[in-house]
C-alpha cells in the first residue's frame, strides 16, 4: 500500500497483470513500456477501477530514458520503493544464428534490466530501502534446443546480476530477487513458440500440464516485491508448473 513500483513492459502480457495486482493492493503503479496507446490503456484502466496509476515511455535499453523517468518520478512521490525488470522480447527467432537477435537480447532483457538498477539503487539508497524483481526465465536456469542462445544467454545474465545486486546492496536495505516463468502465452513479438503445434508438445512435457496465466506470475512478482519478503533477497523464482525439477 502506498508504495511507488515501476513495472517496465507493462502494455501487455505479465507487465500488465503485475501493474494490475499492484495496484488492487495500494501501490502507486508506474506504467512503463514502448507502447504508448497501450500503456496508457493499462494505466487508466487502472484508474478506472479505483487504483493509482501513470504512463511513462520509456525505452529500457536507454540510459537517458530511465534517468528521465526515474527523475520525474521522484518529483512526483519523493521516492521510488519496487522496481520490477519486465521488458523483454521473444527469443524464437528461426535462425538460431542471427546476430541482430543476439543483440536485441541482450539490449533489451540484460542491458535493460541493468540499467534500470542503475537507476533506482541510487533512489533507494537514499530511502534507505527498497525491492527490485527481476524477470528473467525458466530460460536463465536451463538450456532450450528451440530458441535462439541469446535469450537464454541474456535471461542467464539476468539471473546472476540479481544475485551480485542482491549482495551489494543488502547492506542498503534493498532486495533483489528474479522470477522465472515457464511457458505462458505467446508474447506479441512470439516466432516459433507461437506456434500452436509446438506449444501442445511442450505443454506436454510440464507436469502441471498447462501454461501459467499471467497472473500466477505476477502474484510471484508480488511476494517478492512485498515487506512479506523481508528476509528474502538473491533468490530464483521459478514459476513454471514443475518443469524444471524434472
Amino acid at each position: 500500500k502506498d508504495k511507488v513500483a515501476i513495472i517496465s513492459g507493462a502494455a501487455n502480457g505479465l507487465g500488465a497483470s503485475t501493474a494490475r495486482l499492484f495496484a488492487t493492493e495500494g501501490a502507486i503503479v508506474i506504467v512503463t513500456d514502448v507502447a504508448t496507446e497501450e500503456g496508457v490503456a493499462v494505466a487508466e484502466s487502472i484508474t478506472a477501477n479505483g487504483g493509482t496509476a501513470r504512463f511513462l515511455k520509456l525505452n529500457v535499453a536507454d540510459e537517458t530514458d530511465w534517468k528521465s523517468a526515474v527523475s520525474e518520478i521522484v518529483s512526483a512521490y519523493g521516492k521510488i520503493d519496487v522496481l520490477v525488470n519486465n521488458a523483454g522480447v521473444s527469443g524464437s527467432h528461426p535462425d538460431r544464428l542471427n546476430t541482430k537477435t543476439w543483440d536485441e537480447q541482450m539490449d533489451i532483457c540484460a542491458k535493460g534490466t541493468f540499467l534500470g538498477m542503475q537507476a533506482v539503487i541510487p533512489i533507494m539508497q537514499e530511502n534507505g530501502k527498497g525491492s527490485i524483481v527481476n524477470v528473467s526465465s525458466v530460460s536463465g536456469l536451463v538450456g532450450l534446443p528451440w530458441i535462439h542462445m541469446g535469450y537464454n544467454a541474456a535471461k542467464g545474465a539476468v539471473r546472476m546480476a540479481s544475485k551480485a545486486a542482491a549482495l551489494q546492496y543488502a547492506t542498503d536495505g534493498i532486495r533483489v530477487n528474479s522470477v522465472h516463468p515457464g511457458m505462458m502465452p505467446p508474447m506479441k513479438t512470439a516466432m516459433l513458440s507461437g506456434d500452436p503445434e509446438a506449444r501442445r508438445v511442450r505443454i506436454a512435457g510440464i507436469p502441471i500440464q498447462r501454461e501459467a496465466r499471467c497472473e500466477e506470475v505476477a502474484y510471484a512478482n508480488l511476494f517478492l516485491a512485498s515487506d512479506e519478503a523481508s528476509y528474502i533477497t538473491g533468490v530464483e523464482l521459478p514459476v513454471d508448473g514443475g518443469w524444471t525439477c524434472q
